[in-house]
């Protein structure tokens, strides 16, 4: 077990509002509404400025056509949104923690360095559709509306020190805004009836709809959102009893519902007033901002360019809050790694700025709806590599217990996870196809590049899809009983313990607690202590400084002393060694020459920044013996 998995509040997921949230006793709407509000908070991520981009091209491309794929795509996000609030309700780990547990090391750098390019990729779609929002209500230019997005980052972290309840009531009113919005444009565009329910219909798509479909689902979709979504919920204190944990997933899924269904609402009608307004005029529109220019004088109201904008930037802004705390539970989850909440916001907010502003300055504004689509092709990629985990975590009994996802919804997920996979495959195949084309002269750069690193991602996701469970050992399967009797049963005796000393006088503590272990098994006694000063680095046992001879001397009077006060009924026999160089590595090293049954070390009880400048010297033991390592704390009392 890591080290740092021994403090429990390391262990949570978003400590901050962790269980925060209390349950009402009484059964009834109070406590169904208790339960509301993780969802919403995820909702606005199927609703940002990406999706906008997406909606607004299928709508004013092929009309109603499209409307279908959004079904799919909402069906697919209530179904894995689900599936993540049931991992983070049953397991108490969010997808990045359950990641951590079970991945190799590597493989979890890989999913995080994959999971922070996905966060700084929505960020961007983010930025760029509050500056568009910010020029098309007040004119401000492009380049200073994504300067200015920065400042939100204090905003948002005000209402976060609120506490979870009034963050989700701040995303609800945002989200009520975009709809009313939208409402005001249906009434407006005066869509066809009979168009909508067409669009309905299932057809066989290719060429340029297909293009179109493969980005609406990976705009709707978004990987960051599992990694939340699992560890929002784990705001609410839930009983740790089998009924409610039911409960809360019942609840939970209610939950999901309701908002999914509100983010689908969003996204139909834009595609709805895109298709009534602009297909149905013969436009076909590449920008947002050729769409709200063009609002005006299709719909004949000066009100409906403002209401669009309006909702554009609402989207803009309620998006941020889930990348924020998104980027902070993969930081914590994957690598037990935290920063401050207003650090990490700035970090997510400059990695989305500085690009911005560069294609900016260097291509100008016709260029920012492209770098808005292309952050929806980067997340498509990672999209497949948050959903394949979740699935195999949710479809295992051994994690899940009792409430692991029924065999028929096992089978949905996975037919979902092949769609998204063949899906956004071809729209990443595409965009390589694209880039070497644009490239020229260049391309074996991103041949060289793109090429490999997407042979490599492809067939750690085949590893990821096909690697079997873990069994679990025969211990983890029997009964406290047995446990106990076994336990009971062992008898075990320590022959030799080791004890390592500092020759400081807070060796009396380290001392004490072996001279008891030794009595109790009778057992030879070790003391060890290890020169690391130059002298002990550079040269070791050949060393004659001051240092190693005060240290040798040290150590034979201890022996001599301990000789004299204890009896041979009671330790067996007293030796010193002295080891010269790294501490951890010289004291595996003793451990194992001299046979020892248990090693006895002391900890400063220190940690962070504190173990770059003392060091790790227990971590460094512990993790590379088989015998028990006693850490007795050094410090005063």
């Amino acid at each position: 077990m890591a080290a740092a998995s021994n403090d429990f509040r390391q262990t949570r997921s978003l400590e901050e509002v962790h269980r925060s949230v209390p349950i009402p006793p009484k059964r009834g709407w109070r406590r169904l509404w208790a339960f509301a509000g993780p969802a919403y908070l995820i909702s606005v991520g199927y609703m940002d400025p990406g999706n906008w981009a997406t909606d607004i091209q299928g709508g004013s491309q092929f009309g109603y056509r499209l409307l279908f794929v959004l079904v799919m795509s909402n069906l697919m996000a209530v179904l894995l949104q689900t599936l993540s609030a049931r991992l983070g309700l049953v397991t108490g780990r969010d997808l990045a923690q359950a990641c951590r547990d079970d991945y190799p090391r590597p493989v979890t750098w890989v999913l995080f360095i994959l999971c922070e390019i996905a966060i700084a990729a929505c960020d961007l779609a983010e930025v760029l559709g509050s500056a568009i929002g910010l020029n098309l209500l007040f004119g401000i230019p492009m380049l200073w509306g994504v300067i200015l997005t920065g400042s939100d980052v204090f905003f948002l972290l005000l209402i976060q020190k609120a506490g979870v309840r009034k963050l989700e009531a701040f995303i609800l009113m945002l989200v009520g805004m975009i709809g009313l919005c939208f409402l005001f444009e249906l009434f407006l565009c005066k869509p066809s009836i009979a168009g909508i329910a067409g669009g309905f219909v299932p057809k066989w798509l290719k060429g340029e709809e297909l293009y179109v479909a493969i980005g609406i689902i990976g705009a709707t979709v978004m990987p960051h959102n599992l990694y939340l979504h699992s560890a929002l919920v784990q705001s609410r204190n839930v009983r740790r009893s089998r009924e409610a944990v039911t409960e809360a997933c019942r609840f939970n899924l209610i939950d999901s519902a309701v908002a999914m269904n509100a983010a689908f609402f969003v996204n139909a009608a834009i595609l709805i007033v895109a298709a009534a307004t602009f297909h149905a005029n013969g436009h076909t529109v590449a920008e947002i901002q050729e769409a709200h220019t063009l609002l005006e004088g299709t719909l004949g109201s000066s009100i409906a360019p403002i209401a669009f904008a309006l909702a554009l930037l609402c989207a803009g802004q309620s998006s941020t809050v889930t990348g924020t705390l998104a980027g902070q539970i993969t930081m914590e989850g994957f690598l037990q790694f935290r920063i401050k909440p207003w650090l990490r916001r700035l970090v997510t907010r400059s990695l989305a700025i500085i690009p911005a502003v560069l294609v900016i300055i260097y291509r100008g504004e016709k260029d920012v709806y492209n770098l808005l689509i292309f952050s929806q092709v980067i997340l498509s990629v990672q999209l497949s590599f948050a959903v394949i985990p979740l699935i195999r975590f949710t479809c295992s009994k051994r994690k899940m217990g009792p409430f692991v996802t029924p065999l028929w919804a096992q089978g949905l997920a996975w037919l979902t996870a092949g769609i998204i996979m063949s899906l956004n495959g071809k729209l990443v195949y595409e965009a390589i196809i694209d880039a070497l084309a644009f490239a020229g002269e260049y391309r074996w750069i991103v041949a060289v590049t793109c090429i490999p690193i997407s042979f490599g991602l492809i067939s750690l996701l085949a590893w990821m899809t096909l690697r079997p469970e873990e069994k679990p050992n025969a211990e983890e399967e029997i009964s406290a009983e047995d446990v106990v009797a076994r336990a009971i049963g062992m008898q075990r005796r320590f022959k030799r313990i080791g004890v390592a000393l500092e020759a400081k006088s807070s060796d009396s503590k380290m001392l004490a607690e072996a001279v008891a272990l030794a009595k109790t098994h009778r057992a030879d006694l070790v003391l060890m202590h290890i020169v690391d000063g130059v002298g002990g680095t550079w040269y070791g046992a050949q060393t004659g400084d001051a240092e190693s001879r005060d240290d040798e001397a040290y150590i034979e009077a201890l022996q001599t002393r301990l000789r004299a006060d204890l009896d041979e009924n009671e330790i067996k026999s007293v030796e010193g060694v002295l080891g010269y160089g790294d501490a951890s590595t010289e004291l595996v090293k003793i451990s194992k020459e001299r046979k020892l049954d248990a090693v006895v070390m002391g900890g400063h009880g220190h940690r962070g920044i504190m173990d770059l400048l003392y060091g790790q010297t227990i971590d460094g033991v512990r993790h590379r013996l088989k015998i028990p390592v006693i850490a007795v704390r050094q410090g005063d009392g």
